[in-house]
């Protein structure tokens, strides 16, 4: 689990409040409805990339590897090569890694279909144009779809006792606490500004070794805002 994230620079006591208390209003647009997760009680997340082969197993693997079971994590694909298993490359990464082998190896590609959209609480997304992808599928994610490097980059701008008041104000049901989470993450666009060009994760597939080890660089730190939230989800009250 990352360091506690220091509060936004550049942000005064009151306004954080006031960003805090947006996050706990009532939903009011059909673009934002009550999490889907909130209703089946185990938190879940989503990793999306393009054929599932690659950088969105990767980050599942991994993510299964850091957080309890208690939360899912899975994975799709755009254009998904359906019933594939994980590249060798993205395999033995993710193993080095610290994710669990079978894990690795039980891998099968499979498409993004809007029955897996609707049970996430918390989207993934290895690219800019995946995550619109996302949104065009099913509008009512706007507000929870990121792709991993955006939200890392937006995470690290609420720290942990800010982030443990807004999943207690959602009550104890851990899928609630980080659907809540990740609508203040995303509540955080209009206040947090870096560049968009680093928020994609590479696509290595068929581009060698060294592609592969610079996709991994990219997404892996990235978990680590991810695992945080997601554990501060599961802690409860």
């Amino acid at each position: 689990m990352s360091e506690s994230a220091a509060p936004e620079p550049g942000l005064t006591r009151r306004e954080r409040r006031e960003r805090r208390e947006a996050s706990k209003l009532p939903f009011t647009s059909p673009f934002d409805p009550p999490a889907p997760g909130a209703q089946h009680g185990r938190p879940t997340i989503l990793t999306v990339c393009t054929g599932n082969i690659c950088r969105s197993p990767m980050a599942e693997v991994l993510l299964r590897a850091r957080l309890p079971q208690s939360v899912k994590v899975h994975s799709a694909g755009t254009q998904a090569m359906v019933g594939y298993g994980m590249t060798q490359d993205a395999r033995d990464l993710a193993v080095e890694r610290g994710a669990e082998p079978d894990a690795a190896d039980a891998h099968r590609a499979r498409y993004l279909v809007e029955p897996i959209l609707a049970e996430s609480d918390l989207v993934l997304t290895m690219t800019r144009e995946h995550r619109t992808h996302v949104v065009q599928m099913m509008p009512a994610l706007i507000r929870r779809a990121f792709t991993l490097r955006e939200f890392a980059r937006l995470a690290a701008g609420l720290s942990d006792e800010e982030a443990r008041e807004i999943a207690d104000d959602a009550g104890t049901d851990a899928a609630a606490r980080l659907s809540a989470l990740a609508r203040a993450v995303g509540g955080l666009r209009s206040a947090v500004t870096g560049p968009d060009d680093d928020d994609d994760v590479i696509d290595p597939y068929r581009r060698g070794r060294e592609t592969y080890e610079l996709s991994a660089s990219q997404l892996v730190p990235a978990l680590a805002q991810v695992e945080r939230l997601a554990l501060l989800a599961t802690s409860g009250r």
